[in-house]
């Protein structure tokens, strides 16, 4: 079958080509389409399977990262007067798929679409400042621990993406949703070091985290949001430590390790199917 990715562009958002093209690498069909077209009816949400909110800087973060265009989504009525955000619950609860990268999971969280612990697209938790105080542009190391619960991770283990972010510090100050986060499994993206430890102080946690969470899922694996950029690591060569990745391993591939995410879950739908 064809897999149809819809990648939303425009309002200050810049990765959506990049984002576009890991879904074209993973043989889905790719169509970049600008928010205002989405919001005025004239592209139908449900004839794809995955919807993306790419990074970028959405309102130029004014009010907060990705809190304008997460009010724009939540709150916009299409033309026949049903709100936006109703057709985007319509869609997850038809059996699609939601990702938002940097940008695009503030606007998640920022919904309620993330976590969504309590089932009412309340926001439970948020994504502010980073502790360091400043902007954060360079490589992590990820894991996913030993379980993923979303198909977008399966099978990734321990996995190098850059960050870049001045807003990526996951706070959750309800203890009732840390429980559930923590219970369910829904922080299935941790900042680790290369090794696969968890990390806990920065550099390697670059932003302060709660649970050293670098991506969130919501109970139905459906929904996931990260904040470092897969979509940055499609070729190894992308890596800025390429040449010694290459000398230590002889036999590796070209493929960057962020592909993984976008093969994964274009192959679990094409299997569902």
């Amino acid at each position: 079958m064809t897999v149809r990715a819809l990648v939303i562009s425009g309002s200050g958002i810049n990765c959506e080509e990049e984002t576009a093209a890991a879904f074209r690498l993973a043989g889905a069909e790719a169509e970049v389409v600008n928010l205002n077209a989405l919001l005025a009816g004239q592209v139908e949400l449900r004839r794809h399977q995955v919807v993306v909110f790419p990074g970028g800087f959405s309102f130029g973060d004014d009010l907060g990262a990705g809190k304008a265009l997460a009010n724009r989504v939540r709150y916009r009525r299409l033309p026949d007067g049903r709100l936006f955000f109703e057709e985007l619950k319509g869609f997850l609860a038809e059996g699609g798929f939601l990702l938002g990268i940097c940008n695009g999971f503030q606007v998640l969280v920022k919904t309620g679409l993330l976590p969504n612990v309590g089932g009412e697209f309340r926001q439970e938790v948020s994504l502010t400042r980073n502790t360091s105080g400043r902007f954060e542009d360079r490589w992590v190391h990820c894991t996913t621990g030993e379980r993923a619960p979303t198909p977008f991770l399966a099978g990734i283990g321990v996995i190098a993406l850059p960050v870049r972010h001045g807003e990526g510090r996951l706070v959750i100050t309800d203890p009732a949703v840390r429980r559930a986060v923590v219970d369910r499994g829904l922080a299935c993206l941790t900042y680790c070091h290369p090794d696969g430890t968890v990390a806990t102080d920065y550099p390697a946690l670059p932003n302060g985290s709660d649970l050293s969470c670098a991506g969130l899922t919501d109970p139905t694996g459906r929904v996931l949001g990260l904040m470092p950029h897969p979509e940055a690591h499609l070729s190894l060569y992308n890596h800025p430590d390429w040449p010694r990745l290459k000398r230590q391993q002889p036999g590796r591939g070209d493929e960057g390790e962020g592909l993984a995410v976008f093969r994964n879950i274009v192959r679990h739908i094409r299997e569902a199917k």
